[in-house]
């Protein structure tokens, strides 16, 4: 990162505090209510944060942080359980969080207390799998997998190898099985809003007004109207100016999974997507 950079993303909290102050005309943030925006990695996290950059437009909040809280660092290797939980701890009053936490008792504990606001979003595990081959092969160069991805023949065998995981060579990522038990393990948390990432895209402004309903929740009151708020976060959502965006669509592993990925992930996953409530039985 250079230095403009560097300057840039440190300035960045005080220019936005400006923008708030001069927008909401006070200086304190304390009203509303706690918010933290999770996901699993290539599940639609960029999507809840454009809804999440939106909030700052219908409620006094400060802004939205720059970088997640992640559970795997940058250069491979996985945080402590501490330094997540101090992460979360210390993000500041009127400061909207997000990123990629397990549900570990703390975590769960802290994020789900009264008062608070945990949202998480998944996805089809299959458009999951689908993303994450694109994105490592193609899109972003130092991603662990992204080689070995390009050292395959074709799309088919990156797509086998992402169902299955690896563990050899100094690489390795689990099974989608293994990746979604930390799906479960949220799904099953209470004060916590779940949101399939396909009805953020297809039945939006229902789910949209179903996240307003979740922070009054708490007992707040938000202060745009209704109908100015749905329209001010349905501006927000603008897939293309992500810079993990490919198609922003879903259902598009139906062109991509081969009869030979499909086989493999009945074999690998059994009833996962069954139990995700995306397919009703294994025939598909």
């Amino acid at each position: 990162m250079g230095i403009k950079q560097t300057l840039r993303r440190a300035l960045r909290p005080y220019g936005k505090t400006a923008q708030a102050i001069w927008r909401w005309k006070r200086f304190s943030f304390n009203d509303a209510p706690p918010i933290f925006a999770n996901s699993k990695p290539k599940s639609g996290s960029h999507l809840l944060l454009q809804v999440m950059n939106g909030f700052t437009q219908i409620m006094p909040y400060k802004y939205v942080d720059a970088d997640p809280i992640r559970t795997i660092k940058k250069d491979g290797g996985r945080r402590t359980a501490d330094d997540i939980f101090t992460d979360l701890r210390s993000v500041p009053n009127g400061v909207i969080s997000w990123g990629y936490v397990d549900a570990t008792p703390e975590n769960a504990s802290f994020l789900t207390s009264d008062g608070r606001i945990n949202f998480f979003i998944y996805r089809d595990p299959r458009d999951m799998l689908v993303s994450q081959v694109f994105f490592a092969t193609d899109m972003h160069g130092e991603h662990g997998m992204h080689d070995y991805y390009n050292s395959l023949p074709d799309f088919e065998a990156r797509l086998n190898v992402a169902v299955t995981g690896i563990d050899r060579d100094g690489l390795k990522m689990v099974s989608v099985k293994q990746r979604y038990e930390g799906v479960f393990q949220w799904l099953k948390q209470k004060n916590t809003m779940c949101i399939r990432f396909e009805d953020l895209i297809n039945n939006r402004d229902a789910t949209l007004m179903s996240m307003l309903d979740e922070v009054e929740s708490t007992g707040y009151k938000i202060p745009t109207p209704r109908e100015k708020a749905l329209s001010t976060l349905v501006d927000a959502i603008q897939p293309k100016k992500s810079h993990t965006f490919r198609s922003g669509k879903t259902g598009g592993w139906t062109q991509h999974f081969s009869e030979e990925n499909k086989k493999l992930f009945k074999d690998v996953a059994g009833d996962l997507l069954v139990q995700l409530g995306y397919e009703k039985d294994n025939n598909w």
